[in-house]
Protein backbone atom coordinates (compact mmCIF):
# COMPACT_ATOMS: atom_id res chain seq x y z
CA UNK A 1 0.00 0.00 0.00
CA UNK A 2 3.01 2.18 0.85
CA UNK A 3 4.01 1.92 -2.56
CA UNK A 4 0.67 2.40 -4.40
CA UNK A 5 0.26 5.73 -2.19
CA UNK A 6 3.79 7.14 -3.73
CA UNK A 7 2.79 6.08 -6.95
CA UNK A 8 -0.40 8.07 -7.11
CA UNK A 9 0.96 11.11 -5.48
CA UNK A 10 4.18 11.82 -7.66
CA UNK A 11 2.00 10.84 -10.68
CA UNK A 12 -0.15 13.48 -10.19
CA UNK A 13 2.42 16.03 -9.67
CA UNK A 14 3.74 14.45 -13.02
CA UNK A 15 0.52 15.47 -15.09
CA UNK A 16 0.16 19.01 -12.79
CA UNK A 17 3.42 19.75 -13.98
CA UNK A 18 2.42 18.57 -17.88
CA UNK A 19 -0.92 20.56 -17.78
CA UNK A 20 0.76 23.86 -16.71
CA UNK A 21 3.12 23.54 -19.57
CA UNK A 22 -0.07 22.49 -22.52
CA UNK A 23 -2.78 24.53 -20.97
CA UNK A 24 -1.12 27.47 -19.17
CA UNK A 25 -3.58 26.86 -16.31
CA UNK A 26 -4.81 29.41 -14.46
CA UNK A 27 -4.06 31.35 -10.89
CA UNK A 28 -3.21 28.64 -8.15
CA UNK A 29 -4.58 25.20 -9.82
CA UNK A 30 -0.83 23.57 -9.55
CA UNK A 31 -0.64 24.81 -5.81
CA UNK A 32 -3.96 24.38 -4.81
CA UNK A 33 -3.75 20.56 -5.63
CA UNK A 34 -0.43 20.06 -4.39
CA UNK A 35 -0.50 21.55 -1.14
CA UNK A 36 -3.80 19.84 -0.39
CA UNK A 37 -1.98 16.29 -0.76
CA UNK A 38 0.71 18.22 1.39
CA UNK A 39 -1.85 19.22 4.02
CA UNK A 40 -2.95 15.66 4.13
CA UNK A 41 -0.29 14.59 5.42
CA UNK A 42 -0.55 16.67 8.45
CA UNK A 43 -3.57 14.93 10.41
CA UNK A 44 -2.87 13.44 13.57
CA UNK A 45 -2.37 9.90 12.46
CA UNK A 46 -1.79 8.34 9.35
CA UNK A 47 -0.94 4.54 8.49
CA UNK A 48 1.63 5.64 5.85
CA UNK A 49 3.94 8.18 7.54
CA UNK A 50 7.24 9.29 6.84
CA UNK A 51 7.50 6.71 4.02
CA UNK A 52 10.32 7.52 2.41
CA UNK A 53 12.24 5.93 5.40
CA UNK A 54 10.64 2.74 4.67
CA UNK A 55 11.81 2.56 0.57
CA UNK A 56 15.40 0.73 1.55
CA UNK A 57 19.08 1.33 0.72
CA UNK A 58 22.09 -0.53 -0.33
CA UNK A 59 21.07 -2.17 -4.12
CA UNK A 60 22.77 -5.70 -2.32
CA UNK A 61 19.47 -5.38 -0.12
CA UNK A 62 17.21 -4.13 -2.48
CA UNK A 63 18.20 -7.20 -4.99
CA UNK A 64 17.19 -9.45 -2.01
CA UNK A 65 13.67 -7.93 -1.77
CA UNK A 66 14.73 -6.22 1.63
CA UNK A 67 15.52 -9.76 3.54
CA UNK A 68 18.68 -8.99 5.19
CA UNK A 69 18.07 -7.76 8.85
CA UNK A 70 19.38 -11.05 9.98
CA UNK A 71 22.50 -10.94 7.95
CA UNK A 72 22.99 -7.06 7.70
CA UNK A 73 26.73 -6.56 8.91
CA UNK A 74 27.99 -3.31 7.26
CA UNK A 75 27.83 0.41 6.39
CA UNK A 76 24.18 -0.40 6.04
CA UNK A 77 23.87 -1.69 8.64
CA UNK A 78 22.42 1.51 10.45
CA UNK A 79 19.38 1.18 8.11
CA UNK A 80 18.57 -2.43 8.16
CA UNK A 81 19.39 -3.32 11.72
CA UNK A 82 21.90 -1.81 13.87
CA UNK A 83 22.86 -4.41 15.65
CA UNK A 84 25.35 -5.54 12.50
CA UNK A 85 27.77 -2.59 12.84
CA UNK A 86 29.22 -4.21 15.39
CA UNK A 87 30.88 -7.14 12.84
CA UNK A 88 32.79 -3.60 11.03
CA UNK A 89 36.40 -4.70 10.76
CA UNK A 90 37.47 -1.39 10.00
CA UNK A 91 35.43 2.20 8.76
CA UNK A 92 33.14 1.86 5.45
CA UNK A 93 31.39 4.81 3.49
CA UNK A 94 28.23 4.01 1.35
CA UNK A 95 26.71 5.55 -1.06
CA UNK A 96 23.30 4.83 -3.16
CA UNK A 97 21.28 6.84 -5.75
CA UNK A 98 18.10 6.02 -7.37
CA UNK A 99 15.29 7.48 -9.62
CA UNK A 100 11.39 6.39 -9.63
CA UNK A 101 8.23 7.36 -10.77
CA UNK A 102 9.72 8.11 -14.43
CA UNK A 103 13.03 10.03 -13.19
CA UNK A 104 10.16 12.13 -11.26
CA UNK A 105 11.76 11.76 -7.70
CA UNK A 106 15.42 11.07 -6.53
CA UNK A 107 16.44 8.93 -4.15
CA UNK A 108 19.74 9.45 -2.33
CA UNK A 109 21.79 8.13 0.76
CA UNK A 110 24.86 8.71 2.34
CA UNK A 111 26.27 6.00 5.18
CA UNK A 112 29.54 6.00 7.48
CA UNK A 113 30.11 3.31 10.25
CA UNK A 114 33.30 2.39 12.70
CA UNK A 115 34.27 0.24 14.93
CA UNK A 116 34.66 1.82 17.95
CA UNK A 117 36.63 -0.85 19.61
CA UNK A 118 36.04 -5.23 19.48
CA UNK A 119 32.63 -4.42 21.40
CA UNK A 120 30.80 -1.85 20.00
CA UNK A 121 30.33 0.70 16.91
CA UNK A 122 28.61 3.83 15.63
CA UNK A 123 27.53 5.24 12.21
CA UNK A 124 25.87 7.49 10.82
CA UNK A 125 23.42 7.94 7.53
CA UNK A 126 21.23 10.52 5.80
CA UNK A 127 18.34 9.87 2.94
CA UNK A 128 16.68 12.38 1.19
CA UNK A 129 13.94 11.53 -1.46
CA UNK A 130 12.52 15.05 -3.50
CA UNK A 131 11.12 15.87 -6.51
CA UNK A 132 12.71 19.54 -7.86
CA UNK A 133 11.48 22.02 -10.17
CA UNK A 134 8.09 21.83 -9.23
CA UNK A 135 6.09 24.93 -10.74
CA UNK A 136 4.33 27.39 -8.87
CA UNK A 137 1.59 29.52 -10.31
CA UNK A 138 0.33 31.27 -8.33
CA UNK A 139 0.97 34.26 -9.34
CA UNK A 140 0.89 33.08 -13.32
CA UNK A 141 -2.13 35.47 -14.10
CA UNK A 142 -1.07 39.21 -12.07
CA UNK A 143 -3.61 42.07 -10.54
CA UNK A 144 -5.16 42.99 -14.12
CA UNK A 145 -5.71 39.43 -15.18
CA UNK A 146 -2.54 39.68 -17.48
CA UNK A 147 -0.44 36.02 -17.82
CA UNK A 148 3.16 36.75 -17.40
CA UNK A 149 4.97 33.34 -17.47
CA UNK A 150 8.10 35.34 -15.56
CA UNK A 151 5.95 34.87 -12.48
CA UNK A 152 6.45 31.30 -12.45
CA UNK A 153 8.91 30.02 -9.78
CA UNK A 154 9.95 26.70 -8.61
CA UNK A 155 10.31 24.99 -5.85
CA UNK A 156 10.80 21.30 -4.26
CA UNK A 157 9.34 18.92 -1.88
CA UNK A 158 11.88 17.02 -0.10
CA UNK A 159 12.24 15.08 3.10
CA UNK A 160 15.57 14.20 4.65
CA UNK A 161 16.50 11.44 7.27
CA UNK A 162 19.06 11.83 9.46
CA UNK A 163 20.04 8.50 11.28
CA UNK A 164 22.56 8.23 14.61
CA UNK A 165 23.49 4.52 15.11
CA UNK A 166 25.39 2.41 18.10
CA UNK A 167 25.78 -0.80 18.17
CA UNK A 168 27.46 -3.46 20.98
CA UNK A 169 28.21 -6.49 21.92
CA UNK A 170 26.64 -8.58 24.57
CA UNK A 171 27.97 -11.19 27.09
CA UNK A 172 26.61 -13.97 25.84
CA UNK A 173 28.65 -15.04 22.21
CA UNK A 174 26.91 -14.20 19.04
CA UNK A 175 24.29 -11.82 20.90
CA UNK A 176 24.41 -8.02 19.29
CA UNK A 177 21.77 -5.25 20.05
CA UNK A 178 21.77 -1.73 18.16
CA UNK A 179 19.60 1.71 18.47
CA UNK A 180 18.75 4.43 15.91
CA UNK A 181 17.95 8.11 16.68
CA UNK A 182 16.58 9.57 13.68
CA UNK A 183 15.91 13.22 12.77
CA UNK A 184 13.07 13.43 10.20
CA UNK A 185 12.92 16.90 8.48
CA UNK A 186 9.96 17.31 5.59
CA UNK A 187 10.15 20.54 3.56
CA UNK A 188 7.37 21.77 1.16
CA UNK A 189 9.01 24.67 -0.56
CA UNK A 190 7.97 27.77 1.37
CA UNK A 191 4.73 26.68 1.83
CA UNK A 192 4.88 23.50 4.60
CA UNK A 193 7.84 22.07 6.23
CA UNK A 194 7.81 19.41 9.27
CA UNK A 195 10.33 18.41 12.07
CA UNK A 196 10.48 14.84 13.73
CA UNK A 197 12.40 12.39 15.72
CA UNK A 198 11.81 8.70 16.42
CA UNK A 199 13.69 5.56 17.66
CA UNK A 200 14.63 1.85 16.48
CA UNK A 201 16.05 -1.10 18.26
CA UNK A 202 17.86 -3.98 16.58
CA UNK A 203 19.32 -7.13 17.76
CA UNK A 204 21.08 -10.21 15.93
CA UNK A 205 22.15 -13.52 17.09
CA UNK A 206 25.00 -15.17 14.96
CA UNK A 207 25.63 -19.06 16.00
CA UNK A 208 28.53 -20.91 14.98
CA UNK A 209 27.00 -23.61 12.46
CA UNK A 210 26.30 -20.04 10.35
CA UNK A 211 22.83 -19.77 11.08
CA UNK A 212 21.42 -15.67 11.60
CA UNK A 213 18.59 -13.55 13.69
CA UNK A 214 17.51 -10.90 13.96
CA UNK A 215 14.74 -8.23 14.69
CA UNK A 216 14.72 -4.90 13.45
CA UNK A 217 11.81 -2.36 15.30
CA UNK A 218 11.56 0.61 13.81
CA UNK A 219 9.82 3.86 15.35
CA UNK A 220 9.41 1.99 18.59
CA UNK A 221 8.15 5.95 19.86
CA UNK A 222 5.72 6.54 17.46
CA UNK A 223 8.35 8.57 15.85
CA UNK A 224 6.11 12.20 15.47
CA UNK A 225 6.26 15.47 12.97
CA UNK A 226 5.38 18.43 13.62
CA UNK A 227 4.25 20.40 10.63
CA UNK A 228 3.98 24.22 10.40
CA UNK A 229 1.97 25.77 7.56
CA UNK A 230 2.92 29.41 6.23
CA UNK A 231 -0.65 30.86 6.98
CA UNK A 232 0.08 33.54 3.84
CA UNK A 233 1.10 30.89 1.35
CA UNK A 234 -1.88 29.28 2.56
CA UNK A 235 -3.97 32.59 2.32
CA UNK A 236 -3.11 32.35 -1.84
CA UNK A 237 -4.98 29.06 -2.03
CA UNK A 238 -8.01 29.73 -0.18
CA UNK A 239 -11.31 30.09 -2.17
CA UNK A 240 -9.70 29.22 -5.18
CA UNK A 241 -11.88 26.04 -4.88
CA UNK A 242 -15.04 26.94 -3.20
CA UNK A 243 -15.15 25.05 0.29
CA UNK A 244 -11.53 24.16 -0.14
CA UNK A 245 -8.45 24.76 2.15
CA UNK A 246 -10.39 27.26 4.62
CA UNK A 247 -8.07 26.10 7.08
CA UNK A 248 -4.24 24.58 8.21
CA UNK A 249 -5.07 20.94 9.37
CA UNK A 250 -4.08 19.79 12.51
CA UNK A 251 0.05 19.82 12.56
CA UNK A 252 1.07 16.49 14.20
CA UNK A 253 1.31 13.26 12.73
CA UNK A 254 2.45 10.16 14.05
CA UNK A 255 4.52 6.88 12.41
CA UNK A 256 3.52 3.47 13.83
CA UNK A 257 6.30 0.46 14.70
CA UNK A 258 6.73 -1.42 12.38
CA UNK A 259 9.04 -5.15 13.26
CA UNK A 260 11.22 -7.13 10.57
CA UNK A 261 12.22 -10.74 12.10
CA UNK A 262 14.60 -12.14 9.70
CA UNK A 263 16.06 -15.83 9.90
CA UNK A 264 19.35 -16.43 7.35
CA UNK A 265 21.68 -19.62 6.98
CA UNK A 266 24.49 -19.36 4.98
CA UNK A 267 26.20 -22.54 2.83
CA UNK A 268 29.74 -22.69 1.38
CA UNK A 269 30.68 -25.39 -1.89
CA UNK A 270 34.08 -25.96 -2.64
CA UNK A 271 35.53 -23.29 -0.85
CA UNK A 272 34.82 -20.92 -3.75
CA UNK A 273 31.11 -20.69 -4.00
CA UNK A 274 28.90 -19.80 -1.19
CA UNK A 275 24.90 -19.48 -0.94
CA UNK A 276 23.15 -17.02 1.49
CA UNK A 277 19.67 -17.29 1.85
CA UNK A 278 17.22 -15.64 4.30
CA UNK A 279 13.55 -15.75 5.30
CA UNK A 280 11.97 -12.24 6.58
CA UNK A 281 8.42 -11.48 7.81
CA UNK A 282 7.61 -7.64 8.03
CA UNK A 283 4.52 -6.21 10.75
CA UNK A 284 2.84 -3.38 10.39
CA UNK A 285 0.30 -2.79 13.34
CA UNK A 286 -2.95 -1.91 10.80
CA UNK A 287 -5.22 -3.62 8.62
CA UNK A 288 -4.23 -3.74 5.12
CA UNK A 289 -3.92 -5.87 1.69
CA UNK A 290 -0.31 -7.20 3.19
CA UNK A 291 -0.89 -11.15 2.66
CA UNK A 292 -1.51 -12.38 5.93
CA UNK A 293 -3.59 -8.88 7.46
CA UNK A 294 -5.75 -8.85 10.76
CA UNK A 295 -7.24 -6.00 12.68
CA UNK A 296 -4.16 -5.95 14.84
CA UNK A 297 -1.51 -6.90 12.65
CA UNK A 298 -0.48 -7.18 9.32
CA UNK A 299 2.54 -9.69 7.77
CA UNK A 300 4.26 -10.03 4.69
CA UNK A 301 7.05 -12.55 3.87
CA UNK A 302 10.03 -11.41 1.90
CA UNK A 303 12.33 -14.01 1.03
CA UNK A 304 16.23 -12.88 -0.46
CA UNK A 305 19.50 -15.44 -1.78
CA UNK A 306 23.23 -14.25 -2.57
CA UNK A 307 24.96 -16.62 -4.84
CA UNK A 308 28.66 -15.55 -4.28
CA UNK A 309 32.41 -16.43 -6.12
CA UNK A 310 35.54 -16.05 -4.57
CA UNK A 311 33.65 -13.10 -2.46
CA UNK A 312 34.45 -11.38 -6.06
CA UNK A 313 31.24 -11.71 -7.42
CA UNK A 314 27.62 -11.48 -6.20
CA UNK A 315 24.26 -13.03 -8.08
CA UNK A 316 20.87 -11.82 -5.90
CA UNK A 317 17.57 -12.16 -6.77
CA UNK A 318 14.32 -11.95 -4.24
CA UNK A 319 10.28 -11.52 -3.52
CA UNK A 320 8.55 -9.31 -1.73
CA UNK A 321 5.64 -7.19 -0.92
CA UNK A 322 2.91 -9.79 -1.32
CA UNK A 323 -0.60 -7.75 -2.22
CA UNK A 324 -3.97 -9.07 -2.28
CA UNK A 325 -5.06 -6.55 -4.92
CA UNK A 326 -8.87 -6.24 -5.47
CA UNK A 327 -9.63 -5.75 -9.09
CA UNK A 328 -12.38 -4.73 -11.13
CA UNK A 329 -14.54 -7.54 -10.38
CA UNK A 330 -14.02 -7.05 -7.01
CA UNK A 331 -12.14 -10.13 -6.57
CA UNK A 332 -8.52 -10.37 -5.38
CA UNK A 333 -5.66 -11.28 -6.91
CA UNK A 334 -2.33 -11.63 -4.88
CA UNK A 335 0.90 -9.83 -6.76
CA UNK A 336 4.14 -9.76 -5.82
CA UNK A 337 7.55 -7.87 -6.21
CA UNK A 338 10.66 -9.49 -7.66
CA UNK A 339 13.98 -8.02 -7.61
CA UNK A 340 17.68 -8.82 -8.90
CA UNK A 341 20.79 -8.06 -8.63
CA UNK A 342 24.23 -7.97 -9.14
CA UNK A 343 27.31 -7.07 -7.55
CA UNK A 344 31.08 -6.82 -7.74
CA UNK A 345 33.90 -6.83 -4.97
CA UNK A 346 37.71 -6.06 -5.59
CA UNK A 347 39.89 -5.47 -1.77
CA UNK A 348 37.95 -2.95 -0.63
CA UNK A 349 35.77 -1.39 -3.05
CA UNK A 350 32.01 -2.81 -4.00
CA UNK A 351 29.22 -2.03 -6.38
CA UNK A 352 25.97 -3.29 -7.15
CA UNK A 353 23.20 -3.00 -8.90
CA UNK A 354 19.52 -3.89 -8.78
CA UNK A 355 16.56 -4.06 -11.01
CA UNK A 356 13.07 -4.48 -8.90
CA UNK A 357 9.54 -5.09 -9.91
CA UNK A 358 10.30 -7.35 -12.80
CA UNK A 359 7.99 -8.07 -15.39
CA UNK A 360 5.76 -5.49 -13.76
CA UNK A 361 4.39 -7.87 -10.82
CA UNK A 362 2.97 -5.44 -8.41
CA UNK A 363 1.90 -2.39 -8.69
CA UNK A 364 5.10 -0.33 -7.89
CA UNK A 365 6.94 0.95 -11.10
CA UNK A 366 10.53 -0.88 -11.05
CA UNK A 367 13.90 1.17 -10.72
CA UNK A 368 17.16 0.85 -11.44
CA UNK A 369 19.25 1.14 -8.09
CA UNK A 370 22.76 1.45 -7.94
CA UNK A 371 25.06 1.47 -4.22
CA UNK A 372 28.74 1.99 -3.71
CA UNK A 373 30.33 0.88 -0.49
CA UNK A 374 34.37 1.53 0.32
CA UNK A 375 35.73 -0.27 3.15
CA UNK A 376 38.77 1.75 4.48
CA UNK A 377 40.65 -0.91 4.71
CA UNK A 378 41.76 -0.40 1.51
CA UNK A 379 43.83 2.28 2.45
CA UNK A 380 45.86 0.50 4.93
Amino acid sequence: MGNIYFIFEFNRLKIIRIFVKILHLKKTVLLVLLLSSALSFAQTTRKYSNEFMNIGVDAAALGMANAVVAYSGDVNSGYWNPAGLVQLEDNQLGLMHSSYFANIANYNYAAYAMPLDDQSAVGISIIRFGVDDILDTTQLIDEEGNVNYDNINLFSAADYGLTFSYSRRLPVPGLNYGVNAKIIRRVIGDFASSWGFGLDFGIQFHSDNSWYIGLMARDITTTFNAWAIDEEKLADIQNAIEGQNQEAPSGTELTLPKIQIGVAKTFEFNYDYTLRTELDLIMRFEENNDLISTSFVSVNPALGFEFGYTDLVFLRGGLGNFQNELQIDNSESLTFQPSFGVGFKYRGIQLDYAFTDIGDQSAALYSNVFSLKLDFSIFR
